[in-house]
């Protein structure tokens, strides 16, 4: 955990981002079918919410897929494409 002295962490680091993540949570709502209102959204399931949660984390960390080609070592002229999926986790 990092130390602050913010009790409260969820606060957006960047105080004027508020609007602009709140604008993101909406768009990541409609995208899932979660119908989300302006304020309080105590009554979501854990299964609604985390799925909203889910759907911003897809859009800021993609998984990216590489494929690259190479000769198989056994078999002469034989190609072998070998698929890397990976994220970018900051």
């Amino acid at each position: 955990m990092s130390s602050s002295n913010n009790s409260n962490s969820n606060q957006p680091v960047v105080p004027s981002a508020r609007e602009a993540l709140n604008k993101f949570k909406m768009e990541a709502a409609q995208e899932v079918g979660v119908n989300l209102k302006q304020g309080y959204n105590g009554d979501l399931t854990s299964r609604e919410a985390g799925s909203v949660g889910g759907q911003m984390v897809k859009h800021i960390c993609p998984v990216r897929t590489v494929v690259i080609n190479r000769a198989n070592r056994n078999v002469d002229k034989h190609i072998i494409p070998i698929t890397y999926q990976y994220s970018l986790v900051l």
